[in-house]
């Protein structure tokens, strides 16, 4: 999955990426309202972090405005949005929830929580109610970052956790590569290299000889539902 951190202080923004990303997600970083706008307009999140205090504007805003269509969202206008702020009074956390967040996180804050926080919210544009994923005898677990298949442990790359749990989430879709690419790799990654295709290479030798993912040629991969 790919998220936003929308964050102006730059040690507290870093910590948050790299424990993130340690977690298997692909994360890109903006300092300030104008920078997330830029991202949200060309890159689909999945999610975004953002902070109310900005230097340029205030989170509030950039929420309405994301919630009402007023700037281009990539992703659409139903991102998930976890707000993460030093404002814990009562009345900032319902007008943090009535601009549209989902969640909001007081700081200072246990990087433990918000990554369960993240994954409460990701699930439920799956309709998951735990962080485990089951397609078959596939079985994926985000909070411990583990995967098994017929019980025994997959020993993956964060890249190939991440296309899996990604196709987990839609088996039986066909999932292009300009999709996964989205999704689970962050701004920094090259669209003309081969890197999806190479990812999902090793993630098919790893699970096996019984294809579990199908090519649909000039579509992309899918998962079988029934495995």
């Amino acid at each position: 999955m790919r998220l936003l951190v929308v964050e102006d202080e730059e040690d507290l923004a870093e910590a948050v990426r790299l424990r993130l990303v340690r977690a298997g997600y692909a994360v890109d970083v903006a300092g300030d309202a104008a920078g997330a706008r830029d991202r949200l307009a060309v890159n689909a999140y999945d999610l975004m972090l953002l902070d109310l205090n900005l230097p340029d504007d205030n989170g509030f805003d950039l929420c309405r405005e994301i919630r009402s269509g007023d700037i281009e969202v990539q992703g659409g206008a139903d991102l998930r949005v976890l707000m993460l702020t030093a404002r814990g009074g009562l009345d900032d956390r319902v007008r943090g929830l009535d601009e549209g967040a989902d969640d909001y996180l007081v700081k200072p804050f246990a990087l433990a929580e918000l990554l369960a926080r993240v994954r409460a919210l990701l699930r439920r544009d799956t309709g998951g109610t735990t962080a485990v994923v089951q397609v078959g005898a596939l079985r994926l677990d985000a909070a411990r970052h583990a995967a098994s298949l017929d019980g025994d442990a997959l020993h993956l790359t964060r890249k190939e956790f991440g296309v899996l749990e990604y196709l987990m989430t839609r088996p039986g879709h066909v999932v292009s590569a300009e999709e996964l690419l989205e999704h689970v790799w962050d701004e920094n990654a090259d669209p003309f290299t081969q890197t999806v295709r190479v990812t999902v290479g090793t993630l098919r030798r790893k699970l096996g000889p019984g294809q579990l993912i199908e090519t649909v040629v000039g579509r992309g991969y899918r998962l079988k539902e029934a495995l």
